[in-house]
């Protein structure tokens, strides 16, 4: 799934919402002492009051909100897995029988409680449904037609919530006219911040794929690798910023830790191009030999097929591995990219890189930035000086 794919459907998760149908909704309540079911519910979700249906659907829309690769992952099921939950999410999407439905949701929650003892008591909800999407678009005043075809998109959604104690209050009687203690022994279900869950099958375009599942983390960049292998049976994956560091390991290797900020910028260049390029595709990968050409068309003299092939295998022990390229380059058009000195930290965009340079003049080295304007420091105007006059002294 893409991030137009991932929008699409998570915005269909609204009120009153024609082009989505949730027929069941799959409650399991754990308890932290034991880790084991206390109590599981299942209804129509359209039996819930509409208070309790937004709340969900707010809980839906957070769970799949966040960046592919930081906090959501596309994951591709393990081949041949014992007790496999692609085989048992399979199977529950295509039950007719809700309680076949909810039999396999329960083994699923079955491989939660395995080996995990939680810290709060918390409750996992299931949701089948079908969300219509139309094959055309259709303009802004275009009324809809009984001809129109849809793409037809059957999921489970898994919201993984965990509970709150209820807090105690002192509150005024105007009737009694005195003070009184109250206290709520029921926990209350934090739906505002899902600990977890996931999305099966994956979407691409118009197409089901039911070789991958969407896993949603918690926290950005810490997703809960445990769960990934031994609950939903998905391959290791790698996040945004293990796989920058990889590549920028890559790089070092290759050039010895050599590199010059025009370099470097026309490396981000490349790579920027590569992705705008393929915007509307599959995002493009690096694998060794489009390390080494975006390398060689960065001006980088010396750079061979072993050199780039021998850094894989010495950083990632792959060379088959491939890099995601949008994971790499700092975001265009923001101050994404950190200098820091011990003097002082600055931030600017990628594109404006090529304009830094560290140089060294009289065995000291400074950090040269070229501007065409006059600087501003403080509200203060800077007067140029001269470098050279200025190091003399």
């Amino acid at each position: 799934m893409n991030k137009k794919d991932i929008a699409q459907i998570r915005k269909q998760f609204k009120k009153d919402n024609h082009s989505l149908k949730i027929s069941n909704i799959f409650n399991v309540y754990i308890m932290k002492e034991t880790s084991e079911i206390y109590h599981h519910q299942n209804q129509p979700f359209e039996m819930l009051d509409p208070d309790q249906q937004e709340l969900f659907l707010i809980n839906f829309k957070k769970l799949l909100g966040g960046n592919l690769d930081e906090k959501l992952f596309e994951l591709k099921f393990q081949r041949n897995a014992e007790n496999g939950s692609q085989l048992i999410l399979h199977q529950g999407l295509l039950s007719s029988e809700v309680e076949d439905w909810k039999e396999r949701m329960l083994q699923i929650v079955g491989k939660m409680l395995l080996n995990r003892q939680y810290e709060k008591d918390i409750v996992i909800t299931f949701i089948r449904g079908e969300y219509f999407k139309p094959s055309k678009r259709r303009g802004a005043d275009a009324e809809e037609s009984a001809n129109d075809t849809v793409y037809s998109h059957p999921f489970i959604l898994c919201s993984i919530n965990n509970t709150q104690e209820p807090k105690k209050e002192l509150l005024f009687d105007y009737v009694e006219k005195e003070f009184k203690y109250n206290f709520v022994l029921d926990p209350v279900i934090n739906l505002n911040a899902p600990m977890g869950g996931f999305l099966f099958p994956c979407f691409t375009d118009n197409a089901a794929d039911v070789n991958h599942i969407l896993y949603s983390s918690g926290k950005v960049h810490e997703p809960d690798y445990s769960f990934i292998e031994d609950v939903l049976n998905g391959e290791e994956t790698m996040t945004a910023k293990d796989d920058k560091a990889v590549f920028e390991e890559i790089i070092k290797h290759v050039t010895s830790d050599q590199l010059n900020t025009s370099t470097l910028s026309n490396v981000y260049e490349e790579i920027h191009r590569m992705i705008e390029e393929n915007e509307e595709e599959e995002q493009p990968k690096l694998d060794t030999k489009d390390v080494e050409r975006v390398l060689t068309m960065s001006g980088l003299e010396d750079v061979s097929s072993e050199k780039v092939e021998s850094a894989f295998k010495n950083i990632i022990d792959d060379q088959n591995y491939e890099i995601k390229a949008s994971n790499v380059v700092p975001k265009y058009n923001s101050k994404s990219i950190k200098i820091n000195t011990k003097v002082a930290n600055i931030s600017i965009s990628p594109q404006d890189l090529r304009y830094v340079k560290q140089v060294e003049l009289s065995g000291k080295r400074y950090l040269m930035i070229e501007v065409e304007e006059d600087t501003v420091v403080e509200g203060f105007t800077m007067i140029p000086e001269a470098f050279a006059e200025k190091v003399e002294d």
